[in-house]
């Protein structure tokens, strides 16, 4: 996706129907902060992906990669950060995952 994560959700609803009131009310958002996050001036709540997902019938996994995708893009953007940081944070990734198998194991040996 080549357009902001508050974009697409412009785009979802106006390709639904929906005015800014209409789904604010479904997301739990008042139009005129909908409005912002369509213009890039607020940053979507997390909290709110899987009400955005159910209202759309859209992937609730796909629009996390959406989501981060572009909030990464917007720190590192920001920060004026290379891309390095992208490959170092999918390293890191894989380190916390490997990190927390490996507890999750041992906690599961204690309890025995």
């Amino acid at each position: 996706m080549q357009q902001t994560f508050g974009e697409y959700i412009r785009y979802l609803r106006l390709k639904e129907g929906f005015t800014l009131t209409q789904l604010g009310a479904k997301l739990g958002i008042d139009s005129a902060n909908l409005s912002k996050i369509e213009n890039g001036k607020r940053e979507f709540d997390e909290k709110r992906l899987m009400k955005l997902a159910a209202t759309f019938q859209l992937d609730l996994e796909q629009l996390k990669i959406e989501f981060f995708g572009d909030f990464f893009a917007k720190k590192l953007f920001h920060s004026k950060c290379s891309t390095e940081a992208l490959s170092i944070a999918e390293e890191k990734i894989k380190y916390l995952r490997t990190k927390s198998t490996t507890q999750s194991k041992l906690k599961f040996n204690d309890e025995e």
